[in-house]
């Protein structure tokens, strides 16, 4: 038997994990928001990539067979939801299987998040299985701002990270959309009616208009679908207390790892507004600008030009991008809200000014700590009801914010729950749910709402 050392396993996580030219694969994207992760499919078919969404959470019991529970719980599902597609794939086509001609898409960021680890331990998982070895991971990176860079053509790189972001950003309004009115429908499941099929509408838009230089056809999409959602609202149905979400990514977004919290609480009065995916796309963009600027300071006193060339370069690089994201968000919600009142997003800037005023945590530190936490305060001191964190059993930066935001919030006297998923069905959960939603109320009979 042939000895595996460690360099042979390094050597195949540099050959099967990282940024490969996705064009001519089936691109395998798992689903984390149910709205971003189709418009981005369709972005990747408008730019000539075959891409699609796998079935997600059915493969759990998989990904449970393959994990020991001392993963994050994102692991384990995105684990299944690989596993379980590429067994169905090879019941459909026998003996005409062929794994080269899968890609499969799992981004990473670097730590003290276990995030960076996934598709290394997929990598692992998926090498043990015969033949599975040849299907590839395509990974992007925090550390350069989830940089497309060799998966798509240098020179439709930027008219693919344009469509993207926008991508990212309509996937967002999609979910506000769906808060705001499915409280006040005028009848029960016409909200997610509505906004399913807006998915799909707009999930053809992005792949017939992303390639072109005018994405003003997606938009005008968007408005047609935003004033259609307006009409399903009943004005009879009186404001409820306004809740904010916050927490872990993935869990705080996949609607099924966290067991649709936010149809929970909205079954008990509330309407609730979560954490948004360009929220996060933002801030890796802003924290390269953060960095960058660290850098030059320090090249300056040191007087090292060539590390002052680099690190300016850099600060200037991203901080155009960052420039662009705000603008083109800011856009897009500007249009939006001339039809309904959706919650605009935090600029990443405000927020670290958050946190340095109340002295509770860093951007230093990292993590989506820094994001939460200062979310939770801003949230509180605008007037919200109440907070949820919701995170995967043992995330360490998600009890990080439970340590700090837990307290704060019964300073400023304001309902707050952690919500810790791990797969398990908890059925004291709906009754702490229910007994927060109370205190939530009773704060709104006090305080109002923003």
């Amino acid at each position: 038997m042939e000895k595996v050392t460690q360099l042979d396993t390094f050597r195949v996580m540099s050959e099967r994990v990282g940024r490969f030219n996705v064009q001519g694969k089936r691109f395998l994207i798992p689903e984390m928001n149910r709205f971003s992760s189709h418009l981005l499919a369709g972005v990747f078919h408008s730019f000539g990539v075959n891409s699609e969404v796998m079935e997600t959470y059915e493969g759990l019991d998989l990904g449970k067979r393959f994990t020991s529970g001392k993963e994050c719980f994102p692991c384990v599902v995105t684990l299944g939801d690989i596993l379980l597609f590429m067994k169905k794939e090879r019941e459909r086509l026998g003996d005409r299987f062929d794994p080269e001609n899968y890609m499969y898409f799992m981004p990473e960021a670097n730590g003290p998040c276990r995030f960076g680890m996934y598709n290394k331990y997929h990598r692992i998982i998926l090498d043990s299985m015969p033949g599975l070895d040849k299907v590839k991971i395509a990974a992007l990176n925090s550390d350069d701002a989830y940089s497309l860079d060799g998966l798509i053509p240098r020179e439709k790189m930027w008219d693919f990270r344009k469509a993207g972001y926008l991508s990212i950003v309509v996937g967002d309004i999609l979910d506000r959309l769906l808060w705001r009115i499915r409280p006040y429908e005028k009848a029960e499941g016409m909200a997610d009616t509505c906004i399913n099929d807006a998915t799909e509408r707009l999930t053809e838009s992005f792949a017939q208009h992303s390639s072109e230089n005018d994405l003003s056809p997606i938009l005008g999409d968007l408005i047609e679908i935003v004033k259609e959602a307006r009409e399903i609202i009943d004005p009879r149905i009186p404001k409820r207390p306004l809740i904010g979400v916050v927490g872990e990514i993935y869990v705080r977004t996949h609607v099924k790892s966290n067991q649709d919290t936010i149809r929970t609480l909205e079954r008990y009065g509330a309407e609730a507004i979560n954490a948004s995916i360009g929220e996060w796309i933002n801030y890796t963009t802003y924290e390269q600008v953060r960095l960058a600027k660290s850098a030059l300071r320090l090249n300056l006193k040191r007087f090292q030009f060539k590390g002052i060339k680099e690190s300016l370069f850099r600060y200037l690089k991203y901080s155009i991008t960052l420039f662009y994201q705000y603008m083109q968000q800011r856009k897009v919600y500007q249009r939006v809200r001339k039809y309904i009142d959706i919650e605009e997003d935090h600029k990443i800037g405000h927020l670290e000014k958050v946190l340095k005023g109340n002295n509770t945590f860093s951007f230093e530190v990292g993590t989506e700590a820094c994001l939460s936490i200062s979310s939770a305060i801003e949230l509180a001191h605008r007037g919200y009801n109440g907070i949820v964190n919701i995170f995967p059993f043992t995330c360490m930066p998600s009890n990080l914010t439970a340590s700090i935001a837990k307290p704060l919030m019964a300073k400023l006297n304001i309902p707050y729950i952690d919500i810790s998923c791990d797969g398990s069905l908890q059925p004291g959960r709906e009754a702490a749910l229910r007994t927060f939603m109370y205190q939530a109320y009773q704060h709104f009979k006090t305080h109002g709402r923003p």
